[in-house]
């Protein structure tokens, strides 16, 4: 079908267009920035893109990665790299936790 290029037929048609491709675009650019946001877990020495999402494919959230024990997570990633998130998320030092540090009054 040929529309005149004045036709308000041809401009409403070209405005649904229009719309629905920024509709489109909106949406996916959304998705996309979902799947790219930058985890709490690439803050983790030691733990890269694809641990992170193995991590998260495996725990299914970051709050479920938190709520983890140290074997729950060796299951899915190394030793070394378990206890670097058990130390990032939960403050537990470097040598876990043998040195205490004692006031003296």
């Amino acid at each position: 079908m040929i529309l005149d290029r004045h036709s308000p037929v041809l401009h409403l048609v070209q405005q649904v267009r229009d719309e629905a491709h920024r509709f489109a675009v909106t949406f996916h650019r959304k998705r996309r920035e979902i799947r790219d946001r930058n985890s709490e877990l690439l803050d983790i020495p030691g733990i890269g893109t694809l641990t992170s999402r193995r991590l998260l494919q495996h725990f299914g959230s970051l709050q479920a990665i938190k709520q983890a024990d140290a074997a729950a997570l060796s299951a899915v990633v190394s030793r070394s790299q378990a206890d670097a998130i058990l130390r990032h998320f939960h403050g537990q030092p470097e040598d876990g936790g043998a040195s205490q540090l004692v006031q003296i009054d």
